[in-house]
């Protein structure tokens, strides 16, 4: 039977597929707060960057300015296709985090070379599986959803890998088709699934807020501890992997970012005392995310995943501490909260 769609009060009803959607947008002042502070904030940036760049003398402040100035265009563009996608709702939220896995699978896949005998299986990684693991997400097949990857396309990509006959390295070739799937289509899919979380006592229908305090609190982590580390850092965390990590910069920021992060638990169902321990967990997650992958960065002897984000690098430089936080703040809500 077809589904037909009824619009009221900020609720989305599908009859016949008996899924609902509550609108992230509808009757939600608080959201728009959110997006209009956030704005503001980069409205500030901009402009600070603008005087400081003028005022740059030696050619170094004027690169440091110049690189500064770079990011906040980007975040501008980066906030406005978030801020758009969350209020189309939650397939434009999918559709979005689901171009975001694709390009930052493509720039896994291409930093991990494969051979002509995987070009099949890529092709069904690509094109099938990546966005039939979304659709399962935009309609709420929760069951589907959670299991696809991590067991069907698990056991699918050595199967269509062997068929192709190439037994040169199969095992290397094969994890790293499944690593690229699971880190960046899987995990950073559990970012829109928060919208999920629709059983929160007290929190129906304001899933939007909880996506968005979760993002806030990961990249302003990222933030202040380049911030911290750049200002304070003496002491490397792990050199060899990622020179910029510092101690200093990791507490530092991280104490930072929990702050903010309690500072705004009107956006999400938890206490002050609540919010400031799971931005401390978003914080550690993060943080071990973008170490890992820094480690598989040097392993291939580049700086950067990309350079499709003028000033920020590829999609996975700006993903990699959201794909190991999102899974682990998503349970963790889902069991806590619900």
């Amino acid at each position: 039977m077809p589904c037909l769609f009824a619009i009221g009060s900020g609720i989305l009803l599908c009859y016949g597929c008996g899924m609902t959607w509550f609108s992230p947008t509808s009757g939600d002042p608080a959201l728009l707060r959110l997006l209009g502070g956030t704005l503001g904030l980069l409205v500030i940036a901009s402009v600070i960057g603008f005087v400081l760049e003028k005022r740059a003398v030696s050619d170094a402040a004027k690169a440091t300015m110049a690189n500064l100035n770079a990011r906040t265009r980007a975040w501008w563009l980066m906030v406005a296709v978030f801020a758009t996608a969350l209020l189309i709702g939650p397939v434009g939220t999918a559709v979005m985090f689901g171009i975001s896995s694709f390009m930052a699978l493509r720039e896994f896949i291409t930093l991990t070379p494969t051979k002509p005998g995987d070009h099949r299986t890529l092709f069904w990684v690509f094109f099938i599986i990546t966005p039939l693991h979304y659709y399962f997400l935009a309609t709420r097949w929760y069951g589907v959803f959670v299991i696809l990857i991590p067991v069907y396309a698990f056991l699918f990509v050595p199967v269509r890998t062997a068929m192709a006959g190439d037994c040169e390295r199969f095992l290397e070739r094969t994890a790293k088709i499944q690593w690229g799937l699971m880190v960046c289509v899987y995990c950073i899919s559990y970012a829109p699934a928060i919208l999920l979380l629709l059983h929160i006592p007290g929190f129906a229908g304001q899933n939007a807020k909880l996506l968005f305090w979760f993002v806030t609190v990961v990249e302003m982590s990222d933030v202040m501890q380049y911030v911290w580390g750049k200002t304070c850092g003496r002491r490397k965390i792990a050199p060899r992997v990622s020179p910029g990590k510092t101690w200093e910069g990791f507490i530092g920021g991280g104490l930072t970012t929990v702050g903010l992060g309690s500072a705004l638990w009107w956006a999400t169902p938890f206490s002050p005392l609540q919010a400031a321990g799971m931005a401390a967990l978003v914080v550690f997650m993060g943080f071990a995310g973008g170490l890992v992958m820094s480690a598989i960065k040097r392993d291939r002897g580049v700086k950067d995943w990309g350079g499709a984000i003028a000033g920020h690098g590829g999609f996975m430089d700006r993903l990699d501490s959201l794909s190991f936080a999102a899974p682990v703040f998503f349970h963790a809500t889902r069991f806590c909260f619900e």
